[in-house]
């Protein structure tokens, strides 16, 4: 399986007034194409500043992040914004969802930028993707016509609407009540299994974890070890 996230020795440090704070020290971490990797640490850990550095939201103080191949230190700010827009799709935990536009225009937003399909291709694809992710009925609605869940939804929606190679994603059942969460893993995993798209995603929650294919550890800004989903559960009880 080769590699399509390669981490190797990231440090990430940010002013805080005088001093300051490293959220990652050193961290290494190979991702596999195809795997459905979770990130699992308390708050504060360093998921969050990981997954951004993996992105292209942010950039690594030193040390090397390679994402498809492509070292994310050497890409203009132009080749950024197009491995962001091609390769990856990026879930939040704030949604980041634009209040002007309607459910149906966020979804649709991505492939508009992409500039590769038709209009037909777009309507198509956002409806289907609306309604595997129980929001058919809201495709008209503004995000603040939505509850937190709802916004959830349409924020995962965006993120595979390209098919990207790559999808990140933050706390993405943390909104989510249990049935519904359920049900967003579940389209993951099909995306997972049917388009071979690698999947990683922080969390703390148990149920998440259990459907990954490996549960890398993370505390202190320092990767721990890589386990597999069970003995992370057991873990996690």
């Amino acid at each position: 399986m080769s590699a399509i996230v390669s981490v190797r020795g990231a440090v990430k440090e940010y002013a805080l007034g005088a001093v300051k704070v490293q959220a990652l020290r050193g961290v290494d971490l190979e991702v596999g194409e195809g795997e459905f990797l979770s990130i699992a640490g308390p708050s504060g850990s360093g998921k969050t500043t990981l997954l951004n550095l993996i992105g292209c939201v942010d950039t690594a103080t030193s040390g090397v992040v390679q994402v498809a191949g492509k070292d994310t230190a050497s890409l203009s700010e132009r080749q950024l914004t197009e491995l962001r827009l091609n390769t990856i799709g990026f879930i939040f935990q704030s949604f980041n969802l634009v209040s002007v536009l309607s459910v149906l225009q966020n979804v649709e937003l991505p492939l508009l930028l992409q500039r590769r399909f038709s209009g037909k291709e777009r309507h198509d694809r956002v409806l289907d993707l609306l309604g595997r992710v129980g929001l058919a009925d809201h495709a008209k609605h503004r995000p603040s016509e939505l509850s937190g869940g709802q916004r959830q939804r349409v924020a995962i929606a965006r993120a595979l609407v390209t098919r990207p190679q790559i999808v990140l994603a933050d706390e993405p059942t943390a909104n989510l009540d249990s049935v519904t969460g359920e049900n967003i893993l579940a389209l993951m995993r099909e995306l997972n299994r049917t388009e071979r798209t690698t999947f990683i995603f922080s969390t703390h929650d148990a149920k998440v974890m259990a459907h990954a294919s490996a549960v890398v550890r993370i505390a202190d800004g320092r990767v721990l070890g890589r386990e597999a989903p069970a003995a992370a559960q057991a873990e996690g009880h």
